[in-house]
C-alpha cells in the first residue's frame, strides 16, 4: 500500500472513531436516561407489589377471623343444642320411667 491509501484510510478510521465517541456519549446519556426511567418503573412495580401483599395480609386476616368467630359460634350453638338433646333424652327417659311405673302400680 502507498501512503495516499494508508493516510486515507486513517482519515476513515479517525473520522469514524470520531462518530462512534459522539454517538457513544449521546448514547450514554439516552442510555442513563432510560436507565433511570427503568428503575422508577422498578420502584413503583415493587411499591404496587407491597400494597398489594399488606391488602392481601388484610384480608386473609379479617377473612380468618371471621372463619374463627363462626366456628365459635357453630361450636357454642352445637354445645348448647347437644346439651339440650341431652336434656330432653333425660326428660323423656324420667317420663318412659315414671309411665312404665304407674303402668304397673309401682308409682313414684
Amino acid at each position: 500500500m502507498n501512503s495516499k491509501k494508508i493516510c486515507a484510510i486513517l482519515i476513515a478510521f479517525a473520522a469514524l472513531a470520531a462518530f462512534g465517541a459522539g454517538a457513544q456519549s449521546q448514547q450514554g446519556s439516552a442510555g442513563q436516561s432510560i436507565k433511570q426511567d427503568a428503575k422508577t418503573v422498578g420502584h413503583g412495580v415493587a411499591d404496587g407489589a407491597r400494597d398489594v401483599g399488606h391488602a392481601t395480609r388484610h384480608v386473609a386476616k379479617k377473612v380468618g377471623h371471621g372463619a374463627k368467630e363462626a366456628g365459635t359460634g357453630i361450636g357454642h350453638g352445637a354445645k348448647k343444642a347437644g346439651v339440650a338433646i341431652g336434656h330432653g333424652a333425660r326428660e323423656g327417659w324420667d317420663a318412659t320411667k315414671h309411665a312404665v311405673k304407674h303402668v304397673f302400680g309401682k308409682d313414684d
